[in-house]
């Protein structure tokens, strides 16, 4: 069941979706060469508890998963697409990052990710990154009152299928609110005018994730969690909790 926001609701989950924007950009300052995916994880940590707010990733258990996630972001590095567990993995020079953070306050929940890479970037690195982050605007752009998921996933998958990316097939967006995973399902592939029609006061999490050798496959981790590109390219997702209203999308995940 998809459940339909007040304009009082929406106002809370902004105040949730500016937790997590400032923890991906206190992340993102603190991502240099040298700095371990755990620290990381521990920079988002003291943001989102310092805000009163809570985590939904750490101990979240999906039935995919043999064991609840143990952190409150998800670091993804290079090959790995999305899901990547913090470790002791120290950042180098050239790596491509991927940072999912969500954050729970007063009830409600936000969900964002970007992509960035330690230091000056490859210039393929560079175009996989823009073009997500490019595919995640015209997503946003399609998520108005009238129209169809299938429109906001045509959206995103015409973007990432111009570039000849990869697309993973079964992992995209989803609505969200006082949990982080709700209905709709917002794939990264779909039909225009196709799927359940938007109306004000839903709430959607919109991800593309696109794989840099075009193959729409993936593999999964021996942890059980990290999605891995199964051609070994590098891989970029980039996320925003957005409000569909009569007014136009609302991005709430923005500083």
């Amino acid at each position: 069941m998809v459940e339909i926001k007040t304009d009082g609701e929406l106002g809370a989950m902004r105040e949730s979706g500016r937790v997590v924007a400032r923890a991906l950009a206190a992340v993102r300052e603190r991502a240099v060469a040298g700095v371990t995916l755990t620290e990381l994880d521990e920079v988002a940590r003291t943001v989102i508890f310092e805000a009163g707010a809570t985590a939904p990733f750490l101990n979240y258990k999906p039935v995919f998963a043999p064991t609840p996630f143990p952190a409150v972001i998800c670091a993804s590095v290079n090959d790995v697409l999305v899901h990547g567990i913090p470790d002791g993995y120290r950042l180098r020079p050239g790596d491509l990052v991927s940072i999912d953070c969500g954050a729970r306050l007063d009830g409600w929940t936000g969900d964002s990710a970007i992509s960035f890479t330690v230091g000056p970037a490859r210039p393929e690195d560079a175009e996989l990154i823009e073009t997500t982050e490019r595919a995640l605007r015209a997503g946003i752009a399609a998520a108005v009152p009238g129209g169809r998921i299938g429109d906001i996933g045509h959206a995103v998958g015409t973007i990432g299928k111009d570039r000849r990316w990869g697309i993973p097939t079964d992992f995209g967006g989803h609505g969200i609110g006082r949990h982080m995973h709700e209905d709709p399902h917002v794939p990264n592939r779909g039909k225009p005018g196709r799927g359940m029609r938007l109306r004000h006061g839903m709430v959607l999490a919109i991800e593309p994730m696109f794989m840099a050798g075009g193959d729409d496959r993936y593999r999964v981790a021996s942890d059980g969690w990290a999605l891995r590109t199964f051609d070994g390219s590098r891989a970029a997702h980039a996320e925003h909790t957005v409000a569909v209203t009569d007014d136009g999308p609302r991005v709430l995940t923005l500083l």
